[in-house]
This record gives C-alpha cells, structure tokens and sequence, in this order.
C-alpha cells in the first residue's frame, strides 16, 4: 500500500495558488483514478482506492503547510507503511513552472510543509515529487508569490505537469522510483536543450559558392533594371 500526500493549505482563499499545487496534484490523482476524497481523519482529507490493482490513501493535509507533519506521522502511524511507501507532492520554486523533480530524498530546501514532515517522521528518506512553480521576480515578497495564482500563459504547462504527476505516481508504484525519475526527471531538460540547441551549418562545396554568387548577381542585375530601366527601354 502507498500513501500519497499533496501539501497546501485549506479553505478557498488558498485554491489554485502556487504553493496548493500538491493539493491540486493530488485532486488530478483522484480524477484519474475515481478515488473520491470524502473522508476527513488524520487532519487530513482522504481518499483510498487502486491505482493498477495497488491499493493507494490519497491525503490533503487539512494543518496548514507549516504542520503537513502532523497529518502525515498520523497516516504513517495508522496505515502501518514503511516510509519508503509514502510520495509527496509539493511546490518548487526553484524549478521552472510545469518541470518536475523526483527524490529519494532529500533536504527541505527552505520548505516549511517539507521541513515539517522530516521533523515529525526523524527522516529525509521518502520519496517525494517537486512541482516546479518558477522563481519569484526580484520585487516580490516570497509568501506573497508563493500564495499567488499562475499566470494565464502559465495555465497549461501547470496542468500538464498536474498529469505528470499523476503518471509519474502510477510508475513509481508499477515500475519503482528509479524509473519515475529516469522519465521524468529529463522529460523537461531533453525538449529545452533540443529547442536551444544551435542549427549546424551545412559546409558548402565551391560549387554551390559559385551558383550562390551567379544567384546573387542576377538578382541584382534584376533589382537594377526594375529601379533605372534598361538602356533598350529609354532608346
């Protein structure tokens, strides 16, 4: 059994800002696999169901971010599962809006929800998945900007990266963590460095030189006539 956790904050004035896209990462889960999110325990809202015949708890901490540990150690506690069976979904502002970055473990990173979760369970070492939510501009407050809603031209790749969350979960527990990471860790880097990759320059042969320049000749000759006329034209 997995447990798989979105952090964020509750109530309305929080939906849909940057820092609940593990919130609305795990809302994508249930949609995906008709697991209704109709139960509240653990200081959490929750939902079980299968996903590819593993029984999966779907949870949205209901403690505010800066407690997510405490809802966590108590699904932990109550479902019996080994540390290595828990995923963790959260924003990362450190990372481009929509990339994805998936860990064995790790530091919290100045995140409060993630710092929260290490204290309460004494470990680093559980899987968890950055969403990436982009850097905050120079002028803005960190909170302010974390607590913002994405911007229109953002939308999209928000969502697709709410998908690979979701895709990325089913592999984790089909498939292991390593190929999770092997896919989708690079998924974002591979297409940029394709897209900023220089054209080569193909080498031209004499030959090709040549035509370019009888080319570049006519064409001129051609732009001549059209401006002065032909000697022909004033006689």
């Amino acid at each position: 059994m997995y447990i798989i956790i979105g952090l964020g904050n509750p109530t309305e004035k929080y939906q849909a800002t940057r820092h609940n896209v593990g919130w609305d990462a795990i809302t994508r889960i249930s949609d995906d696999y008709r697991i209704p999110l109709n139960q509240k325990k653990h200081k959490a809202l929750c939902g079980s169901g299968y996903i590819e015949g593993v029984k999966v708890i779907l949870a949205q901490p209901l403690t505010y971010m800066n407690l997510s540990g405490e809802s966590v150690r108590e699904l932990v506690d109550f479902y019996k599962v080994d540390i290595e069976d828990i995923i963790i979904i959260y924003d990362d502002i450190s990372l481009d809006v929509g990339q994805l970055r998936i860990r064995k473990k790790g530091s919290p990173g100045g995140h409060n929800g993630i710092k929260s979760i290490i204290s309460h369970l004494g470990t680093d070492e559980f899987a968890r998945i950055k969403v990436g939510v982009g850097n905050k501009p120079k002028d803005w407050d960190l909170a302010d900007y974390v607590l913002s809603r994405f911007k229109e031209e953002e939308e999209k790749d928000i969502r697709e990266a709410l998908k690979d969350s979701s895709d990325a979960c089913r592999m984790i527990i089909t498939n292991g963590i390593d190929a999770a990471m092997n896919q989708y860790n690079k998924k974002k880097v591979s297409i940029e460095q394709s897209k900023d990759k220089p054209a080569v320059k193909q080498k031209k042969t004499k030959k090709n030189q040549d035509k370019d320049t009888l080319e570049a000749e006519d064409k001129q000759a051609s732009i001549f006539r059209r401006l002065f006329g032909s000697k022909d034209s004033e006689e």
